[in-house]
């Protein structure tokens, strides 16, 4: 029982997290560009 509340809590943890990376990327922020344009090294 405790593997199986484990691995629920582990899968709403990652679903989670892709759902803040699509919103991100959908508002044009993406995980190498925070959007701050001070502390852009010209890497892309």
């Amino acid at each position: 029982m405790g593997t199986l509340i484990t691995g629920t809590g582990l899968l709403v943890v990652i679903a989670l997290a892709v759902r803040s990376m699509i919103r991100d990327k959908k508002r044009g922020k993406s995980l190498q560009c925070g959007g701050d344009c001070s502390k852009c090294r010209g890497c892309h």
